[in-house]
């Protein structure tokens, strides 16, 4: 996508109904979340990237063309100063706050916040309209919610846990952006009447008696090494490691969670 002058100022709203004023469209993007710089590259937007994160993995070539600004929850400031950013992008939960605020003195900061699929596809349609580029931002969205919508029914939701980290053991609980796709997915969360990400004990996982106990591949690089791990304490339950980035990355790599969600569930059959 070519770069052409900022023509006008757009105030806009972020999803934490902060208003911000930004060039229009912005040419010189930082974007501080991994699933978000995705989906800008996806969108087209590559070229006008100019800084990411050093857990932007997808796509490869985000941390070759573009400057790497830190991580998610520890920016370097003189960095993204260098960069002269027009607009950086960010979220509530990936990053932190004392952080964002730091930025927002400066620059134009859009945050995201997004706890489920409907939060997800309003991002995605709102990062296109600030960009630029609305209708395939649109058109990405739309044919997500149909991958999704078109999900079969295959019965009772399966009790599941999904864990995101060992030492100690912490699993997504209710109010996460998993906890949602869990339950596209066909499954019942075990823990979603706690709280976001509860640490939890191998008595509490007896206790609830998953039938499916999911090992998340991020943040915690879960492997097939820890499954007897998981399989002593519920010896009933069928343990495997997961795509974690199909669970919890909100931008256009949810392109492929559905597909993926419906092997998952049509393999307990």
């Amino acid at each position: 996508m070519s770069a052409s002058p900022p023509a006008h100022s757009l105030p806009v709203t972020d999803q934490l109904g902060r208003r911000i004023v930004l060039p229009y469209p912005p040419q010189r993007i930082v974007s501080l979340v991994p699933s978000q710089t995705e989906l800008l590259f996806d969108l087209g937007l590559g070229a006008r990237v100019v800084g990411v994160t050093k857990f932007c993995v997808h796509p490869a070539a985000a941390r070759q063309q573009a400057a790497v600004i830190g991580g998610t929850k520890q920016f370097d400031f003189a960095k993204i100063h260098a960069l002269q950013p027009d607009l950086l992008i960010g979220n509530k939960e990936e990053n932190y706050q004392a952080g964002i605020a730091e930025l927002a003195q400066r620059y134009p900061v859009w945050v995201s916040d997004i706890a489920d699929l409907p939060a997800a596809l309003a991002m995605i349609e709102e990062i296109g309209a600030l960009t630029g580029v609305a209708a395939p931002a649109a058109t990405l969205a739309t044919t997500i919610d149909q991958a999704f919508a078109a999900l079969p029914a295959l019965g009772p939701p399966i009790p599941a846990a999904y864990f995101i980290w060992r030492r100690p053991y912490m699993v997504a609980a209710g109010g996460t952006f998993i906890d949602d796709m869990l339950r596209r997915a066909g499954f019942a969360n075990v823990f979603g009447a706690l709280g976001r990400y509860p640490e939890v004990s191998p008595e509490q996982l007896q206790a609830a008696a998953p039938t499916r106990i999911f090992l998340s591949s991020e943040p915690y690089p879960f492997k097939e090494k820890h499954l007897a791990e998981f399989q002593a304490i519920c010896p009933a339950a069928r343990v495997q490691v997961v795509d974690g980035e199909l669970f919890s990355w909100y931008g256009s790599r949810l392109l492929q969670s559905a597909a993926y969600f419906s092997k998952l569930a049509k393999s307990y059959f």
